[in-house]
């Protein structure tokens, strides 16, 4: 609702804040968004690994865009940065999303 102001005004940073509720829960369709929002620096700060992690937690999750935007932003990357991004994403989701960048 916050992202595209329905029913509320348009406030990046307070979807990022609720993405990250919904994400550290789990929903694959939040941790979807919240990659989205650290892809395109809103809300957040922009952070490619940021994004790149939670697409890859979002895919492992379930969610289709996820996989299909992590392949895209994967391009803009270096190989560290990718294989940083991938640790990230394994130590979140063995923390049961307590430890998540």
């Amino acid at each position: 609702m916050y992202k595209n102001g329905q029913g509320v005004p348009q406030d990046y940073s307070e979807a990022a804040k609720w993405y990250r509720l919904a994400a550290e829960q789990g929903h694959a369709d939040a941790q979807y968004n919240l990659g989205w929002m650290y892809d395109k620096g809103q809300g957040v700060l922009q952070d490619n690994v940021l994004a790149h992690m939670w697409y890859n937690l979002g895919a492992a999750n379930g969610n289709e865009y996820a996989a299909k935007t992590r392949g895209s932003i994967a391009e803009e990357m270096t190989r560290e940065d990718i294989s940083k991004a991938q640790s990230m994403a394994s130590e979140c989701m063995s923390s049961d999303y307590k430890n998540c960048g």
